[in-house]
């Protein structure tokens, strides 16, 4: 059974407080932990005496907030065990599946459903397959013939490339972790960008021993001088960004700043990851050159966001050295990539060009339609227009974020709350809403979402600097 410490715990609330009884506050915070997954099911909490002494507020106030969760189905408490968490009315796997199939509008996700090329493309790549079964199946890197036609769109875009530059993983998330696994220690910190993708968050945190951040906005990008000095005082082993239409800013990294941060990490000997899962996700924005260009930059892409989630492709773009590296440690965690799943992308790669034109006018009647809705609907909401990528960084004005998220989900609507894309429970004035669905689920997620945000008005009108005694 995992144990979350009261330290780890506290993290992970971030700035729980709101208006109201200080009880309710942390037991709306740490619900909302366990339905995003970043408290696991089963994990045991901290005492109750541990979690009040780190949070600074009385024993009382604890045990109330966990009293509130076992009513609601969030807490399991058994003597001698502690409170473990749990979510309410779970059902068989059977039923859970059923349940889930009939649920479609589920806005915790920016992604699209899959391109429609990829059913005959499974079909080409299974009549395919027969001419592989002669062999073990196992290998770390990837098929040549794909790894060639990898190797060939990188150089296309200016980043001379051979095929053993390129190693295929199990899409891109697999990608981030192997390069952790691989090049950072214990001892090491990483930079990576606020806000950004939890899952890269996950898999740094596992092996760094400090996680530092440079800011980004939806609007003014980077910020040259907190990289500088980012760079300067952490010195980071290795730096996490997402260049182009970043998750879920939606910026794009200009050029003098690509080469500044490729100047910085040569500087300080820091390795550059660039995660391009959304590169190719363009609207009317242009994205720029690869990292890779500017220095040896490693470069993470997938077909997860691109041609659908459930093909399970990513791959790593790096000098041969690294690549090398990389597949010594990957033998510790795979043996390598489907085969199969590797010709469907190889034969979906000759076809590429249609599906990113096919994703732009989906992406761009999705962007148009979700913005005016938001803007129609929220005029107080500062709503950023996006060149491309998959979502829209909202700034809702109020630090209620984590409440209205919670709202939401009750209403029928997950959706992504601004501290799920922060460290220590930032971004409490920031949603993530999703551009990738089609236009009558978008219309009716923003009326849950107003009908939300009109069910947290009396935690709005509560000033953002009040502080609640302590209970």
């Amino acid at each position: 059974m995992m144990v979350l410490t009261a330290r780890r715990l506290v993290t992970e609330l971030g700035a729980w407080r709101a208006g109201g009884p200080a009880y309710s506050a942390l037991a709306d915070r740490v619900r909302l932990l366990a339905l995003d997954g970043r408290i696991p099911l089963g994990t045991r909490l901290p005492a109750e005496r541990e979690l009040a002494s780190e949070l600074g507020v009385s024993r009382t106030t604890v045990a109330a907030a966990y009293a509130r969760l076992r009513e609601a189905g969030y807490l399991r408490s058994t003597r001698g065990s502690g409170s473990v968490v749990t979510i309410p009315g779970r059902r068989s796997p059977v039923e859970d599946i059923e349940a889930r199939t009939a649920t479609t509008l589920d806005f915790s996700k920016a992604a699209l459903p899959a391109a429609p090329q990829v059913g005959e493309a499974s079909v080409r790549a299974a009549q395919a397959l027969p001419a592989y079964l002669g062999g073990t199946g196992y290998d770390p890197l990837g098929l040549p013939r794909l790894r060639q036609a990898l190797a060939e769109r990188y150089t296309a875009k200016g980043v001379p490339t051979e095929p053993e530059n390129i190693m295929v993983t199990l899409g891109a998330q697999h990608a981030i972790s192997l390069i952790t696994k691989t090049f950072l220690s214990r001892a090491d910190t990483a930079l990576v960008e606020a806000p950004s993708y939890p899952h890269a968050y996950d898999a740094l945190r596992l092996r760094a021993r400090k996680l530092v951040t440079v800011t980004v906005d939806p609007r003014r990008g980077w910020d040259d001088h907190g990289l500088a000095q980012t760079f300067r005082e952490a010195r980071p082993a290795l730096a996490y960004v997402m260049p182009d239409f970043h998750n879920p800013t939606g910026a794009v990294m200009p050029a003098p700043q690509r080469q500044l941060l490729m100047d910085l990490a040569r500087r300080h000997d820091s390795l550059v990851v660039a995660d391009e899962t959304t590169a190719d996700l363009h609207i009317d924005g242009v994205a720029g050159a690869p990292l890779a260009t500017y220095g040896p930059a490693l470069l993470v892409g997938s077909m997860g966001k691109t041609v659908w989630g459930g093909l399970r492709i990513g791959w790593i773009r790096a000098e041969q050295d690294k690549i090398q590296r990389l597949e010594q440690s990957r033998y510790a965690q795979d043996l390598g990539t489907p085969i199969l799943e590797q010709l469907i992308a190889l034969d979906l790669l000759g076809q590429y060009e249609e599906i990113l034109r096919y994703r732009t006018v989906q992406l761009r009647e999705g962007r148009d339609h979700a913005e005016e809705l938001l803007r129609s609907h929220f005029p107080q909401w500062d709503v950023p227009h996006v060149g491309g990528g998959l979502c829209t960084w909202v700034n809702i004005g109020e630090p209620v974020s984590s409440q209205l998220a919670l709202a939401a989900r009750e209403g029928g609507l997950p959706i992504g709350a601004g501290p799920r894309f922060g460290l220590g429970g930032a971004f409490e004035r920031f949603l993530r809403f999703p551009l990738s669905y089609p236009a009558e689920e978008t219309s009716l997620a923003v009326e849950i979402l107003a009908e939300a945000w009109h069910r947290v008005e009396p935690l709005r009108r509560v000033d953002a600097d009040f502080t609640p005694a302590l209970v």
